[in-house]
């Protein structure tokens, strides 16, 4: 998981409250942009893992083994209906009880094994959702020099035109989470409410991005 944040670049953790260049905040803005993209992709497989915990393994997750179970045994037989026709062969009936046995023990075991893969997928879950954290908590460090100072010196301003400002690099409820920060922090004050910030991230963008103009941030500094 560490692998991911290590980069040649300086680690947020280096950066300073001193005043800098030109070329030392073009490189905090490609550090900010390199880790929200990290990010973005840590949040969407957060999001493909949860949603496949609630359909493996949610409160009607054994009615959906025995479901997929109930296909397997449809698709085994389909396809050991085209082969006997192909080959021209005919199978004893022992047979077929058989091959349609070996089939139940092993949906048996996967379900003795089914708490075993709910662990497994949990730890998974856990280990994103910790690398997602670390990613936010870098950019928040980076943001502090670069993306923040901007917003402040602009304010008032609106998200659409911190999105404009930025060239579109950064995405609309990537910049939201992060002015979030500095709006829980007392130092900026949002005019407008965000129903996006309960919408998953793929959502929230969309929904931003009708209302980006009317999103207006204020600083107090």
């Amino acid at each position: 998981m560490s692998s991911v944040l290590q980069t040649d670049e300086r680690s947020a953790k280096d950066i300073n409250d001193k005043g800098f260049d030109g070329n030392q905040r073009a490189e905090l803005y490609a550090q900010l942009k390199q880790r929200e993209h990290v990010w973005w992709q840590a949040r969407q497989k957060l999001t493909l893992l949860k949603e496949r915990q609630m359909f493996w393994f949610g409160d009607n997750s054994f009615m959906m083994w025995l479901l997929w179970q109930l296909v397997s045994y449809v698709v085994v037989a389909m396809v050991l209906m085209l082969l006997i026709k192909l080959l021209d062969i005919s199978l004893p009936l022992w047979q077929y009880i058989g091959l349609f046995a070996i089939q139940t023990l092993i949906f048996i075991g996967m379900l003795y094994s089914k708490s075993r893969f709910a662990n497994h997928l949990q730890s998974k879950i856990n280990q994103v959702d910790i690398l997602r954290e670390e990613l936010l908590n870098e950019m928040t460090i980076l943001a502090a020099d670069s993306l923040y100072r901007d917003v402040h010196a602009k304010a008032p301003i609106s998200l659409r035109q911190i999105y404009e400002y930025y060239d579109g690099e950064f995405r609309l409820a990537s910049l939201q989470r992060l002015l979030q920060e500095e709006v829980q922090a007392g130092r900026l004050i949002l005019g407008q409410q965000l129903k996006a910030e309960t919408l998953p991230l793929e959502l929230a963008d969309d929904e931003l991005k009708e209302n980006a103009s009317e999103i207006i941030y204020k600083s107090v500094l």
